[in-house]
């Protein structure tokens, strides 16, 4: 028989619990047995459970809850000294306990707690009950919980249905708003469909057409070589009916070319006696500075391309410069993109002008050098050198037609050399009456200095 405190049998020491202790019930034991645990003396405590002398009673919850519960019950001096400890501090209950009437309004776990631990009669009973009534709660609470779950459940369920009918109202205008779509989509394809099939009978036609134009084109190109080589023909026959004729001309022109030159010497000698009486002076204006063109310092000139004309012997270039009065004219760029296409344009034209200007003083004759200004975006600071006039075309024309301009300004019979290797130049000045070279021709001049 167990021992209460002061001596009196212990008549509930001889119950047995026939289950396992409750979850909810070990707990509350154990955390009974944590807070006595720090008011025992390291010699009150069994070996096994001194090692958490020093523990926190949390700590000693924790790591020492299986090794108390297991010393609890099978050491009843052990247990006798806790329960001494719980009924100094739960004397009230205990008491209650002892008096085998629990308060009612107490926690069913804390009463079977302080029934395991003291064991007063019938502590099974309050046990077995507490494990019950936890048992009971528990079943309350997952009941409740179920409820709860299954009203939210159901709440989730209307919520998704309420949403799936707008979807479905939502997914439905789109369907309709895409058949709608659809029929338009179709009703434009059937309309692209006729129009692709005019189009398609609208270029086999003109298909049709092309194909009997070119027929006629072919015929009339024939045609046209034919009476070409006739006309070529008979230009053969004129030209050696008139090589004929010059032929004859000279063999009987010699007494006339006497009195023509002598009749040209009077007329020499008599303009310079006309001109001293007169007292005329040099000619001060030329007919090149009569053409309107941008002077330098106003636009800033653009790259041109380059056209290709086959090169001469530069002394041809000198003969033509001996000439008097001779005037010649420079395609500026024309000529730098044919020597030094690499360098940046402000220094190809004062390399140009620089040469330019050596040439002039070495032959006497009047030069100018033309620079294509079409749409400049800045002024050019150029100051001419000496001997050489700078031109720049004005926006909207180009250095082509300033030079065929300054060809025109001269009169007929002044001997007007133009530097370019511009195949339309060249062509339009020689038509003009001036003489084209080639640009290589006047590089190599310039390179000899």
């Amino acid at each position: 028989m167990g021992q209460t405190r002061g001596g009196e049998p212990d008549d509930g020491a001889a119950e047995v619990l026939d289950r396992p202790l409750p979850d909810g019930v070990r707990r509350r034991v154990v955390q009974i047995v944590a807070d006595a645990f720090g008011r025992l003396t390291v010699a009150e405590l069994p070996a096994q459970l001194r090692q958490y002398a020093r523990f926190a009673p949390n700590r000693r919850a924790k790591f020492a809850g299986n090794a108390m519960a297991a010393a609890l019950e099978t050491d009843t001096l052990f247990r006798q000294r806790v329960g001494e400890k719980f009924r100094e501090a739960q004397a009230e209950l205990c008491g209650a306990l002892d008096s085998g009437a629990p308060p009612p309004a107490a926690d069913p776990l804390d009463v079977a707690a302080a029934a395991y631990v003291l064991r007063p009669a019938g502590w099974v009973k309050l046990v077995t009950a507490a494990g019950e009534e936890a048992l009971r709660a528990h079943a309350e609470r997952a009941e409740e919980e179920s409820r709860a779950e299954l009203e939210r459940l159901r709440e989730q369920l209307a919520a998704a249905r309420e949403q799936a009918r707008a979807e479905t109202e939502r997914l439905r205008a789109e369907l309709d708003a895409a058949r709608k779509e659809a029929d338009s989509l179709h009703r434009k394809l059937r309309a692209a469909l006729s129009d692709v099939k005019r189009g398609e009978a609208a270029l086999r036609k003109t298909r049709g057409e092309t194909e009997t134009a070119r027929a006629e084109a072919q015929v009339q190109v024939s045609a046209a070589e034919s009476e070409n080589r006739r006309l070529k023909a008979r230009l053969g026959e004129a030209e050696a009916a008139l090589e004929a004729t010059r032929k004859a001309a000279r063999e009987g022109r010699s007494v006339e070319d006497m009195r023509v030159r002598l009749l040209l010497d009077t007329v020499l000698d008599a303009a310079q006696g006309l001109r001293r009486e007169l007292a005329l002076p040099p000619v001060s204006v030329r007919p090149a500075e009569t053409v309107d063109a941008v002077e330098p310092g106003r636009m800033t000139p653009k790259d041109i391309a380059a056209r290709a004309l086959s090169e001469h012997d530069p002394a041809v270039l000198d003969q033509l410069l001996a000439l008097p009065q001779a005037h010649l004219v420079v395609d500026g760029y024309n000529v730098t993109k044919t020597g030094y296409p690499q360098m940046p344009l402000e220094k190809q034209r004062l390399r140009l002008l620089g040469q330019l200007s050596q040439l002039a003083a070495q032959t006497g004759a009047e030069v100018t050098c033309v620079f294509d200004g079409a749409e400049l975006a800045a002024p050019v600071l150029l100051a001419p050198p000496r001997g050489v006039r700078v031109l720049f075309s004005k926006p909207g024309v180009t250095a082509d037609e300033l030079i065929r301009q300054l060809v025109r300004a001269e009169p007929p019979g002044r001997p007007v050399i133009v530097a370019s290797t511009d195949r339309e130049v060249a062509d339009g000045v020689a038509r003009a009456g001036a003489r084209p070279v080639a640009s290589a021709m006047l590089l190599k001049r310039l390179s000899r200095g």
